[in-house]
Order: structure tokens, then C-alpha cells, then sequence
């Protein structure tokens, strides 16, 4: 294998990679900075951005060296195996990748650019009315698009499928609906036990917390759990989320004076997502070992150092001392049982980023039954709120008042990600499977933790998650580091060990 060629694939693939970061910047600053008249002028430079970034991707050198990398390298000895070597690795997922971008006509790929830049402002204005006919039109070509895209990549028969394995490789609908029905059966019971109970969490107890001390607060934690600063940056936006890779990498929170808890894990979930992108490989940042394996997996980091960890009594012996002298006065009155109890409150709510963990994952199983049903055309996008809300009834008791509760209340359709959602729950079992798994390396964690140490856990992850890139698919991934298929039982073995001795008394 000429070690030239394969130098200049590893060129042109990072070349088409910093075009699509600073895509992700444009995004970034779309939703934190962008003037409110300024987004017809945005979706053109993301409409052009984007079919700069096809170009590069869908180069025919990059084919032509592929072909002749393949080639050799079964020349040399067997025809090219899974996981063999890294050169094999980027040579396999740069063949998926190139296939997929060859298939997109340019002015596709321009088109979907610039409906998700006019979508985002026309969903954030929807929103804030409670309109969902104003969005309707915008969801409905996207829907459009998505099932065109799976058309043109071969998937046409199943679009939805297709919508799935873009963000997590190798899985299905018929394989999450598996995995979901089995922790529906053994969750339901949990969460009405805890309905039943007669102990309740209060959140009523916060008053004026304010936000610079808020943003002091979880900067100091979110840099203690191991994010680089000097490579990232926290914000606000309306939706907390994390963009950006390797050297670069943009989060966003929110703030409400009267509910701190809501800022800090939302800051410590996105950390989750940075602290992966950090630890990818930079050297081979733009090519597939230097890129995350999957949005399940990225949700997997979140949601372990969101729940698994911050919500531990070991996180808060360490850190209840440092929140309380930066709000001594908001909480004299909250003693350190009630706090613990306030950070696990377990409630049913009609939005899913205020979720409790308990109940999270019933609303991920909402958005994918919605899904689901739109790209089967069971389900027409008018008739959206109305299958929404009867869903909500069906799953957590309630029923949203207005459409900013229901349908509305969800970034990622504005930008057509469909398949997404699931990603959530998938991560929730792939957390609690890694949690339970690194316990059995390190049965010590707790005393880490109340010391603030947390370097030993980062290093496990990093060496057996984020080290890896894309070297494997989803299920292969969870089967090397924890020795079995991606279960639901880890997951509600957690639930249970955490939430019951603190509700089932």
C-alpha cells in the first residue's frame, strides 16, 4: 500500500472535515449569536457551505484512491476485514462515507442546508407562539427530503431505517423496538411505584439564584469532570446543545434564576458530549478514527457523567460544600437531605429536557413512535399535535395544554434529524452498561468522586470509547468493553438501585 496515496486520502478527507466544522461554527452562531434579521443571509452561507463541503467530500480522486487502496490491499492478503488494522478502519468507513455523499446531487444537499437554517428560525418562532401550523410546512419538507435522501442512498423501502443508521450505525426500527419494549415492561412498574409514593422531591425551595454565580458554578464543575477550556467555550442558546470537534468545541446552556440544577446538568450533560470530542484522537481528526463511532454512543458519555455520576452522593459530598458557599443565603434553608432528594426528583413532566431519568426514556419512546408512524404514512404531519399529545397521555399522564409543551418543544426536527431521538435511550442503556462495567475495574469510584477526582473514570472512557473513533459499529463497540449485547437490564438495575431507596422506603 503506497504509503503516498494513502496520504493524500487522509488529506482530502480532512479538507472536507474543516469545511464541515466551519459549517458547525456558522451553526453554532446561528443559535447564540446571529441578529434576529440576519437568518435569510445565514441560509445562504450554510447553503453554500454545504455544497462546498459535498464537493470536497464527493471529490472523484478521493474514489479513485480508495479504489486503488482497496485493491491493493487485497493484492497483498485476505479482502479487507472489520477491525483488522487502522488503515483498514479508514479505509472501510471513508468507502461508506464516500458512497454515501457520491449518491446526493449537490443541489440536494444545498436545498437541505438552507431549509434547516429557515426551519430552525421558523420553529423557534413557532414555538415561542405555540403555532404549530407555522412550523408544519417546513416539518413536512424535511420529512419530504428525509425519505427522498433514503431514496437516493438505496434505503427507499425504508426510510426510516435509514433516518436510524445515520446517526447510529448498524441499528433499525426493529431493532430498537426490541431493546424499548423490553425497558418499557420492566420501567412502567418503577415509575408507578414511585407515583405511589408518598415521598416527594421539592423544587420549590430555590429562589434567586443568580446567573453569574450559576455560570461561575458550572464552569468550576464542568472543568473539575475534565473539559479543556483552553478548547471550548459554554454559551446560552435557547436549546443547550455542543458543537464542534477535536481543538474546538462550542457548548450552550440556559439559565432560570429559580432553578439552578436545570443550568448545571444541563451544562454537565453537554460536557459529556465535549469531553468525547476531546478525546478523540486529534491527530486523526477528519478521518473516521478520529470521529465518533454514533450518536448513541455520544449520548452515552452524556447521560453517564449527567446521571450516572453527577446525580451520585459521592459527586455531591464533594461539590454540596462549593454550591453552598456560592448561594449561601438561597440555601440556608435546604438541608443536604433535601437537596440530594431535589437533584433525583422524580416527576412526570411534559418536557423532556426537564425530565427525570426515570421518566426520560418514556419520552424517548414517544418521539419514536411519532417517527416511526410519519415515515410509514400512518401518521400525517397536520395530525402531529393531536397524536402527540394522545401519546403523552398514554406514556406519562399528561396532556400538553399548548404546543410549545408538546410537539413543539424539540430542536432537532427543524433541522431534519429524524432518527435521533432514539439515540437518547439507546445512550441511557450503553451509560448504564459502561457504569456498571467500570465499577468492576475501579469498585472504588465513590471515594474518587468525594474527593473530585474524576480523572480515573475519564480515563477509562477515553481509552476504551473515545480512543476508538469509528472502529466499530454501536453494537460491536458495546460488546468489546462490556462483554455483552446492548441489554436494557443494566439500565434498569440503576434506576432501581438509585431511585428506590430513596422513594420505595
Amino acid at each position: 500500500m503506497p504509503a503516498e496515496s494513502y496520504e493524500r486520502l487522509i488529506t482530502l478527507l480532512k479538507r472536507a472535515h474543516t469545511l464541515g466544522t466551519v459549517a458547525g461554527l456558522l451553526g453554532w452562531d446561528e443559535q447564540v449569536n446571529l441578529p434576529p434579521d440576519s437568518a435569510d443571509q445565514r441560509a445562504d452561507q450554510s447553503a453554500l457551505l454545504a455544497e462546498l463541503q459535498h464537493a470536497s467530500a464527493s471529490a472523484p480522486e478521493i474514489g479513485t484512491l480508495l479504489t486503488e487502496l482497496e485493491g491493493r490491499e487485497r493484492g497483498a492478503g485476505p479482502a479487507i476485514t472489520p477491525f483488522f488494522s487502522e488503515q483498514s478502519v479508514v479505509i472501510r468507513e471513508a468507502r461508506k462515507d464516500y458512497d454515501r455523499v457520491v449518491k446526493l446531487p449537490a443541489e440536494f444537499v444545498a436545498e437541505k442546508a438552507r431549509l434547516s437554517s429557515a426551519a430552525y428560525h421558523a420553529w423557534a418562532a413557532a414555538k415561542a407562539k405555540s403555532d404549530f401550523s407555522a412550523f408544519a410546512p417546513f416539518l413536512e419538507k424535511h420529512l419530504e427530503l428525509a425519505k427522498q435522501e433514503a431514496a437516493y442512498l438505496g434505503w427507499g423501502d425504508r426510510p426510516y431505517d435509514y433516518a436510524i443508521d445515520k446517526h447510529d450505525p448498524g441499528m433499525t426500527a426493529a431493532k430498537i423496538t426490541a431493546l424499548f419494549t423490553e425497558l418499557k415492561t420492566g420501567l412502567v412498574p418503577l415509575v408507578r411505584a414511585i407515583a405511589a409514593s408518598p415521598v416527594k422531591a421539592r423544587t420549590d425551595i430555590f429562589h434567586g439564584f443568580p446567573v453569574a454565580e450559576q455560570h461561575a458554578f458550572l464552569r468550576e464543575v464542568t472543568e473539575r469532570l475534565g473539559f479543556n477550556y483552553r478548547r471550548g467555550r459554554i454559551d446560552v442558546s435557547l436549546h443547550p446543545f455542543c458543537e464542534g470537534a477535536g481543538a474546538d468545541i462550542r457548548m450552550t446552556t440556559r439559565f432560570d434564576v429559580d432553578n439552578p440544577l436545570d443550568s448545571l446538568f444541563s451544562s454537565i450533560h453537554e460536557t459529556g458530549h465535549g469531553l468525547y470530542e476531546q478525546g478523540l484522537p486529534l491527530a486523526a481528526q477528519g478521518t473516521p478514527l478520529g470521529q465518533n463511532a454514533g450518536m448513541g454512543v455520544h449520548e452515552s458519555q452524556s447521560r453517564l457523567w449527567e446521571n450516572q455520576v453527577s446525580r451520585s452522593r459521592a459527586f455531591w459530598a464533594f461539590f454540596e460544600p462549593q454550591f453552598r458557599a456560592k448561594f449561601p443565603t438561597q440555601l440556608a434553608a435546604v438541608s443536604s437531605e433535601e437537596l440530594y432528594l431535589a437533584v433525583n426528583e422524580v416527576a412526570p413532566t411534559l418536557i423532556r429536557v426537564d425530565s427525570d431519568e426515570v421518566h426520560y426514556n418514556l419520552h424517548v419512546i414517544l418521539r419514536f413512535e411519532i417517527e416511526r408512524r410519519l415515515f410509514s404514512g400512518e401518521l400525517e404531519v397536520r395530525d402531529l399535535p393531536a397524536a402527540w399529545n394522545a401519546l403523552s397521555q398514554e406514556l406519562l399522564g399528561l396532556t400538553p395544554a399548548a404546543d410549545k409543551q408538546g410537539v413543539l418543544q424539540d430542536v432537532h426536527w427543524s433541522g431534519g434529524a429524524f432518527g435521533y431521538f432514539p439515540s437518547y435511550c439507546l445512550g441511557n442503556m450503553m451509560a448504564a452498561q459502561l457504569w456498571f462495567k467500570v465499577r468492576e475495574v475501579y469498585p472504588d469510584l465513590d471515594a474518587d468522586f468525594a474527593g473530585g477526582d474524576f480523572s480515573r473514570l475519564l480515563g477509562w472512557l477515553r481509552t476504551n470509547i473515545h480512543e476508538q473513533g469509528r472502529r466499530y459499529e454501536t453494537g460491536e463497540l458495546v460488546r468489546r468493553v462490556t462483554g455483552e449485547e446492548l441489554t436494557p437490564k443494566y439500565l434498569l438495575r440503576y434506576l432501581q438501585e438509585r431511585y428506590a431507596p430513596l422513594y420505595l422506603k
